[in-house]
């Protein structure tokens, strides 16, 4: 996709989302995670690439997302996958924050 597809979508409030924790976003028919980590927000896919299970109950521990169903790990920042049984990594997006809004480019 090149860059001038690409658009900024408001995703929620800063105060929306706890430290070391995360929301789900839906837009379009497409499943987001956006997450809240100590040096910032970040964003991916929000199913995860074993079982295609949703990542909104996961645990956030520093920079990475457990899924609820299997374990599997992802890296937050990266979105790579960090073991068995995750094999294929998440889809990462740009992230800004402007005036307590958060927005992910699409």
């Amino acid at each position: 996709m090149s860059s001038e597809n690409k658009q900024w979508i408001e995703v929620g409030n800063t105060d929306q989302i706890d430290m070391e924790d995360l929301i789900r976003f839906d837009h379009e028919g497409k499943t987001y995670a956006i997450y809240h980590i100590e040096d910032g927000f970040y964003a991916t896919d929000g199913i995860c690439t074993h079982e295609a299970v949703h990542l909104e109950e996961g645990i956030v521990m520093d920079d990475e997302i457990e899924c609820p169903m299997h374990q599997g790990i992802f890296n937050i920042k990266t979105g790579k996958a960090m073991g068995p049984p995750v094999c294929i990594d998440l889809k990462t997006y740009q992230v800004k924050v402007e005036e307590n809004k958060i927005y992910i480019e699409i």
